[in-house]
């Protein structure tokens, strides 16, 4: 059993917050994490909505069959009883005793009608994703906040190959495929796994039948991991409406296969790229779905590049959640081309930039973009990194430094 950074999060909010809802895609463990928190650290009373006869109680009298729970309870998959949240609000209200509800749900029930404003005050959210580099190794990763920090010293890593990083991956974090060492065994696991979530999930959230075109559609969106999420050319490319790409995108999102990194939007004097960017939350998904499952396959892949930077962009993402910082993730693209690849920013407006290489060597050129954002950020800007595939820590100058990928799960 892994042990989830965002725990510590999760029982710390059980301590002074009435509702606890953990999010995330099918398979990254929720049920086993709230299982764990039930029997052991927040004794409570466990019930699954994949139970029928518990769904059709909730379902037909959402405060009686509240009214049987005198006790904390945990409440897994509770986007299947999406009318059982006013119920609770209206339990809630009543006795705001922390720690009475741990709710989970595969889907994003906030984003349904009606649910969003229930538990508004009410209740933390937490989203586990699937497992990062920092929870395989059994370590808390602290890269986010050390390059925050005042000062962030050069480090020494262990080596690591290149085909141990593209092992890394094309085998994602869903705990699940960590037990198929073998790519081909991994293979049908990924394609049972969208069609579970296609013909059950979106269905359920969409409440209509035969989306042919999902599939179709995840598909050429793993093959522009990283691009900008231009509608228009995506709906051309589908011969799609607008309206119903929009209205997919956001199912696909809504049950967490893919997510949009926002562009960055202050004002630098010259005219940014306002599209977000479009990556998946696991890259060995992705890497299913552009059909390279394995490190040899990705030698000389057109997609390579772009696939490390979907890797570094989900395990920044992970970090996010449980970092100190907290950082909100954004991209940075100047019309003439200037860009950085990630900009995190601080509640306190502080700006940290990377560059993400596909690459063992480094040359000071390679700054250059971060460099002239750095200058037209000012105070904000607090440190430049370029991240490259090669193991040697490079300090240019107080503010900028080329480190190894490795460093996000390595860096204390």
């Amino acid at each position: 059993m892994y042990k989830r950074n965002i725990t510590p999060g999760i029982l710390a909010a059980l301590n002074d917050t009435p509702v606890s809802m953990i999010i995330g895609a099918r398979q990254t463990g929720k049920t086993t994490l709230v299982q764990k928190l039930a029997a052991k650290d927040h004794p409570a009373r466990y019930i699954t909505f994949d139970d029928l006869s518990m769904r059709g109680a909730a379902t037909r009298s959402p405060q009686g069959f509240l009214s049987g729970f005198t006790g904390p309870v945990v409440f897994d998959e509770i986007q299947m009883v999406p009318d059982l949240l006013p119920a609770i609000k209206m339990a809630v209200d009543t006795d705001r005793k922390p720690g009475r509800f741990v709710l989970t749900g595969s889907a994003n029930v906030l984003a349904l009608p009606r649910v969003s404003e229930s538990l508004a005050g009410r209740m933390a959210l937490f989203t586990l994703y699937p497992l990062s580099q920092g929870e395989l190794k059994g370590r808390c990763e602290s890269f986010i906040d050390a390059v925050f920090s005042d000062t962030l010293s050069p480090h020494r890593f262990s080596p690591l190959k290149l085909d141990q990083l593209w092992e890394l991956i094309t085998c994602g974090g869903y705990p699940e495929a960590q037990v198929r060492h073998d790519p081909i065994r991994r293979t049908p696991w990924f394609r049972d796994y969208i069609n579970t979530i296609l013909q059950r999930d979106i269905e359920d959230l969409a409440h209509i039948e035969g989306l042919v075109q999902l599939p179709i559609l995840l598909s050429l969106l793993a093959s522009r991991v990283g691009s900008l999420a231009n509608a228009a050319e995506i709906s051309r490319a589908l011969q799609l409406p607008q309206t119903t790409l929009k209205r997919y995108l956001s199912l696909l999102e809504s049950v967490f296969l893919v997510w949009r990194l926002p562009p960055w939007s202050a004002n630098l004097g010259k005219r940014l790229v306002k599209t977000s960017k479009l990556y998946f939350t696991d890259t060995g998904l992705a890497m299913h779905l552009v059909g390279a499952e394995s490190a040899n396959m990705i030698r000389g892949h057109s997609m390579s590049g772009f696939m490390l930077e979907n890797f570094v962009l989900s395990e920044l993402q992970r970090q996010a959640a449980w970092s100190a910082t907290r950082p909100r993730l954004y991209h940075l693209r100047e019309q003439t081309g200037k860009e950085a690849d990630v900009v995190l920013e601080s509640a306190d407006g502080r700006c940290v930039l990377m560059e993400i290489k596909h690459g063992d060597a480094v040359r000071p050129d390679d700054l250059k973009n971060l460099r002239w954002i750095a200058s037209q950020m000012g105070p904000r800007f607090l440190r430049g990194i370029l991240l490259y595939t090669g193991n040697e820590t490079i300090p240019y100058d107080r503010q900028f430094m080329a480190m190894p990928i490795q460093s996000l799960w390595l860096l204390e």
